[in-house]
């Protein structure tokens, strides 16, 4: 069967996914698709029951060829693992082992922080319908628990390798969480939207709307922090602005 490579090449940039004893070609397809949609590519198939290559691998992959094409099959984890200074097991239940257990984000954090001193790195799924043995996870220096359900906690294998690969991916992922589509025009200046308020405020004096002289004050101070807190774009204000003008055009033509 295969052998792991002594070399340093670019792949050593990203964790290794071994998958030991795969019942189903469906699901190491669908784990392909996974891993290079978060931007992994080494796959490492530990005894597949239906043999190596899988037409049902291939027809699930969705494009996920070059994954497939590059993957190595093993006899046993040894081998898998043996050009590696780190592994990590995925495990759904506790074992006897006395292991450090991790989740999927803090061990995405260790591996970059890992293979950032230029260590090789891979993670072990076990098969869909037993998961990893004990004679698995001694291979291991690091167990991997995925926090779900207590009372339904079941993945099968390609469902695993894409939580884990997600949390590998977005941990190097600079991303900002919030940000405007990027069709979207710049956003509205404060100048822009004072400008806008301006107008608004003009046109509710002019239809009648702000007619009570108590209520005016907290009515126009509401109408204010509503248009600050719609983060309008440049484009949205001089819609909105068209709008008011529009409106009050039809008001006087009636």
């Amino acid at each position: 069967m295969g052998r792991a490579s002594k070399g340093r090449d670019v792949a050593a940039a990203t964790p290794v996914v071994i998958l030991v004893r795969p019942q189903l070609g469906e699901n190491i397809g669908m784990a392909a698709r996974a891993m290079l949609n978060c931007g992994l590519s080494t796959l490492r198939l530990v005894a597949p029951r239906d043999g190596w290559p899988n037409e049902k691998a291939q027809r699930t992959a969705s494009g996920a060829d070059i994954v497939l094409e590059k993957a190595e099959v093993f006899d046993s984890v040894g081998e898998a693992v043996a050009d590696l200074e780190r592994v990590i097991a995925t495990t759904a239940r506790n074992r006897e082992l006395a292991q450090r257990i991790v989740t999927p984000r803090q061990a995405a954090a260790d591996m970059r922080g890992w293979i950032g001193q230029g260590e090789r790195v891979g993670i072990l799924f076990g098969p869909e319908r037993t998961g990893l043995e004990n004679d698995d996870m001694v291979h291991a220096d690091t167990a991997l628990n995925i926090p779900l359900n207590p009372q339904f906690s079941s993945l099968n294998m390609a469902q695993a390798v894409l939580l884990v690969a997600y949390e590998w991916i977005t941990a190097g992922d600079a991303t900002p969480p919030s940000r405007m589509a990027d069709h979207a025009t710049r956003p509205a200046t404060k100048e822009e939207l004072q400008s806008l308020f301006d107008h608004l405020e003009r046109a509710l004096d002019q239809s009648g709307f702000l007619r009570n002289k108590e209520m005016r004050p907290s009515m126009v101070l509401n109408l204010r922090a509503l248009l600050q807190r719609a983060e309008m774009t440049e484009q949205e204000a001089r819609t909105f602005h068209g709008v008011i003008k529009f409106l009050s055009k039809s008001k006087h033509e009636e």
